[in-house]
């Protein structure tokens, strides 16, 4: 039962880091859309929260599989 419990945990990890980076790039486009000049600011702020968005859900992920490594 834990081993499913972690699963779940892992899986929920990376749909929440998809739905964040997926609107972090919508965003991108829209601003670009409307800047065209800004595009390698938003290009660079883009790439940096992308980034710490998939070290957090990186971390989630091996913390709901220790957890269950540590029953």
């Amino acid at each position: 039962m834990t081993g499913t419990m972690a699963a779940i945990g892992a899986g929920l990890a990376v749909i929440g880091a998809g739905l964040g980076i997926g609107r972090i790039g919508g965003s991108a486009m829209d601003a670009i859309a409307r800047q065209p000049e800004a595009t390698s600011k938003i290009q660079t702020a883009m790439i940096i929260a992308s980034v710490l968005i998939e070290g957090v859900a990186l971390f989630a992920v091996v913390v709901s599989l220790l957890s269950n490594a540590a029953k």
